[in-house]
C-alpha cells in the first residue's frame, strides 16, 4: 500500500504542477510565465465585446453570428498579432509548445474548440483549457 500523501505517479498519470506551467518548463512568474485566470477572462470580455459590436453592426445582434465573428478574431489575429485583441491589450500572447510560429491550423483548431466554450472550461494544473491542449498552444504572459 501506498501513502496517500506521496507523489507517486502510476501509469498514463501526471504529478500536479507546483504553478502553473511548470511542466511546460516555463517560470512561475513575470515573461513567459502562464496567463493567469483574472487576465484570461479579462481578454474574453474585451474580445466577447468587440464581437457584439460587430455583430450589432452589421447581423442586427445575432448570437450565432457573435459567436463567428469571436471565433473569427481570434482566428485572424492570433497568427498575425500573436493573440486577440483582449490578449494583447492585457500583455498576453498565444504560443506553440513547440516553439516558432503559431501556423495557421493552431489557431483555427483552437478557436473554434473556444466558441463551442466547453473545452474551454475544462483545465489541467498547467491552467491549459483543452482548447490549448489540442492546438498544442499556451497562453502565456508577453
Amino acid at each position: 500500500m501506498s501513502d496517500s500523501s506521496s507523489k507517486s505517479v502510476s501509469f498514463g498519470q501526471l504529478a500536479p504542477s507546483e504553478w502553473p506551467g511548470e511542466r511546460l518548463g516555463l517560470p512561475e512568474r513575470g515573461p513567459r510565465s502562464v496567463a493567469r485566470v483574472g487576465r484570461r477572462f479579462a481578454a474574453l470580455g474585451i474580445d466577447w465585446a468587440l464581437a457584439v459590436v460587430v455583430s450589432s453592426l452589421f447581423f442586427d445582434y445575432n448570437g450565432f453570428a457573435t459567436t463567428l465573428v469571436f471565433v473569427g478574431m481570434q482566428i485572424i489575429f492570433i497568427p498575425t498579432l500573436g493573440g486577440s485583441i483582449g490578449h494583447r491589450l492585457l500583455g498576453l500572447r498565444v504560443v506553440a509548445l513547440a516553439g516558432g510560429w503559431v501556423g495557421l491550423w493552431r489557431p483555427v483548431v483552437r478557436s473554434v474548440l473556444l466558441g463551442i466554450v466547453v473545452p474551454a472550461l475544462v483545465w489541467d494544473s498547467d491552467q491549459r483549457g483543452f482548447h490549448d491542449k489540442i492546438a498544442g498552444t499556451v497562453l502565456i504572459r508577453a
